[in-house]
């Protein structure tokens, strides 16, 4: 009877390594419907990771003598020669147990299972030794490889160094193991990937004799960004809006912001990006940005329905990129027939409305957007009685959004505004203020108007998910408006508004809004015509126009809950429905320094309503609202069974 040894050939721990270059063929960014495309090229794919580093030298596993007994059975397995690894870990990758029966063929597997385990030389052997006629203790000699004693990494310069030792960390003090460290590089590169740095990659990495591991990372330098397919467009315009620069480290979320961005401004139809290695260096990638322009300019006619405004009709001509320099222009014109549901306080009067705009995105190159409008309106005074109010003005706004909070905006606004508001029924007030015990003095404060120079700043806060259908955040904004009455600087006055919304989504498709609103006069006499407004749309609803009443301040908070309309996905699958929602909603207001036209009217003041609507989303144009509400308190005489308002657009 004999028995032979089981041995591997050296494999040297110290060689250099070699590593392929790895690039995930299926990386590619993947934007919605209207949304700008990204590509991946070719050129930047990869195939399988170390596959260079990992020789199979299991072939080499021999037996010097094969002679074997049916009936000889292993009594035992013994682990030598390991110091690291523990003889447990290394027992989970033997499956010989005791009365198993000798095999050559068994013993290779199983030191090819420890080889496999990647902390061993080759040089590994497995000498039986007889303790009995018919059995035999295993002694399985294993040689570690040389232990990393420390990692260097160099190349990286977008993610610290720190960051990417902690992923090494389970490696150190551990015999080399070529499985592991592919497995940690691959972690640091999907770690790079997650960051935005897709291009990011582990170029080499070798080994010192004392222990130490050099990893060296290219982490894909942009060498220039060429614009494509913009005709009508200025490339300037197309450039300001990329800020990604030549010589930065390319990062997807940053060129996704680009793209959103260059999309945004309504003058491409389609935008996207390819990357390509230069051709006369390497080591650095151009960024192609493809372009597809879009018909800017459109003269639009149509029409609606709207509380304030009744049956409307609308035409205009808008466009969003004209001469190609990024700006908007638009004129507009409208004409209604006057307030929907209007009690006896409105006027039977068609509603006229005119307004030119101007809008450059990029004043001078800077980050500074500039709007300016000229505006002329005629229609029945929502804030006086029976009286006509006729607005004509011109305003200019420059806005910013703050480099180190890009969610907030600040903005400043100059106007030039004359408010004249006229008799429409000197009769009927007459008897209204006789009838309250009223001075018909008072009317003529009623009527006052003036020249009014506004000076207006401001600041917004935005971090809707979606500002058509947003389901997730929050939209705030403050404003002070100090108006300088430049026919009789005695009725100066200024005042304080601000407003916060906040999104909560439920389910896949349905959210929850709160909001609060709140305003008030700071300083001097505020004219009743700039009185703030309770009722109707974009207030409390369930009200007329101003049915809850008009003040110097007030209050007011909203709770509303949106929903795709229950069940339409298992019963069609027309598309135009997702745009529409229907609605649940709870309101509460309050008006402070209450106007003469409460008293005799008999308004309300405060009150809190419930009620259901619909809403139907129009691309470009936001919501168009038709809600039914309820007063649940302050009900006023003859609305006691709710009102419809109809809305267009979202209010805060």
């Amino acid at each position: 009877m004999s028995f032979g040894i089981l041995f591997f050939q050296v494999y040297p721990a110290n060689a250099a390594w070699d590593v392929k270059g790895f690039w995930n063929k299926n990386v590619k960014s993947k934007f919605k419907k209207n949304q700008p495309k990204q590509e991946i090229p070719e050129d930047t794919q990869q195939d399988s990771l170390w596959d260079k580093i990992q020789p199979d030298d299991t072939q080499n596993l021999q037996a010097e003598k094969t002679s074997t007994t049916s009936d000889i059975t292993i009594e035992s397995v013994e682990i030598t020669g390991n110091n690291l690894i523990s003889t447990e870990e290394i027992m989970q990758h033997v499956n010989i147990q005791p009365d198993d029966p000798y095999s050559v063929d068994a013993v290779q597997q199983n030191l090819k299972s420890i080889y496999e385990m990647g902390y061993f030389t080759s040089h590994m052997r497995a000498i039986p030794q007889k303790t009995s006629d018919k059995k035999i203790k295993l002694k399985i000699i294993v040689q570690e490889n040389v232990p990393i004693t420390d990692f260097t990494i160099t190349g990286n310069n977008s993610i610290a160094t720190g960051d990417l030792l902690q992923i090494l960390e389970s490696l150190l003090n551990k015999p080399q193991n070529i499985i592991k460290v592919n497995e940690a590089i691959e972690e640091i590169q999907q770690y790079y990937a997650s960051q935005g740095y897709i291009l990011a990659r582990v170029v080499s990495v070798s080994d010192d004799p004392d222990g130490t591991v050099n990893i060296v990372i290219d982490e894909g330098k942009i060498g220039s960004i060429i614009i494509e397919g913009n005709k009508k467009t200025k490339e300037f315009v197309v450039r300001r809006n990329i800020l990604t620069q030549p010589g930065t480290i390319y990062n997807e979320n940053l060129i996704k912001q680009d793209l959103m961005r260059l999309y945004g401004t309504q003058a491409f139809k389609d935008v996207k990006r390819t990357i390509e290695r230069d051709e006369e260096n390497p080591e650095v990638y151009d960024v192609t940005i493809h372009l597809e322009e879009q018909r800017t300019g459109t003269i639009s006619i149509g029409g609606g329905l709207d509380t304030a405004t009744g049956l409307f009709g609308t035409a205009g001509f808008t466009d969003n990129n004209f001469r190609g320099m990024g700006q908007r222009v638009s004129i507009t014109g409208l004409a209604g027939t006057g307030i929907v549901m209007a009690d006896s306080s409105m006027l039977n009067r068609a509603n006229l409305q005119a307004e030119i705009s101007w809008f450059e995105p990029k004043l001078k190159g800077t980050d500074n957007a500039l709007m300016v409008k000229a505006f002329g309106r005629d229609f029945a005074s929502y804030q006086i009685p029976l009286a006509v109010e006729q607005r004509f003005g011109i305003e200019s706004t420059i806005s910013r959004a703050f480099r180190n909070y890009p969610h907030l905006t600040g903005a400043f606004s100059v106007g030039l505004e004359n408010v004249h508001v006229k008799e429409g029924d000197g009769s009927q007030i007459a008897g209204l203020y006789a009838a309250h015990n009223i001075p018909i003095s008072e009317r003529a404060k009623q009527l006052q108007g003036g020249l009014f120079l506004s000076l207006s700043p401001s600041l917004i806060y935005d971090t809707r998910d979606n500002s058509t259908l947003p389901r997730n955040g929050v939209f705030a904004n403050v404003r002070f408006d100090e108006m300088f009455a430049l026919d009789g600087f005695d009725n100066t006055f200024g005042k304080l508004s601000g407003s916060i919304k906040r999104y909560y989504p439920v389910g896949k498709k349905s959210a929850v809004s709160l909001a609060f609103r709140a305003g008030g006069k700071i300083h001097g006499d505020m004219p009743e015509v700039m009185a703030y407004r309770l009722g109707g749309p974009y207030t409390v609803r369930g009200f007329r126009m101003s049915g809850i009443g008009t003040g110097t301040g007030f209050m007011m908070g909203s709770a509303e809950f949106q929903t795709p309309i229950p069940f339409i996905d298992r019963i069609t699958d027309a598309k135009f429905l997702d745009n529409i929602r229907i609605a649940a909603f709870v309101d509460a207001g309050q008006i402070y320094g209450s106007t003469v036209t409460n008293e005799i009217y008999n308004r309300p003041i405060h009150a809190i309503t419930a009620g259901v609507g619909v809403r139907v989303f129009i691309p470009g144009v936001g919501p168009l609202s038709i809600d039914w509400g309820y007063p649940l308190t302050g009900i006023p005489d003859g609305n006691s069974k709710g009102a419809f308002t109809f809305g267009v657009g979202e209010f805060y």
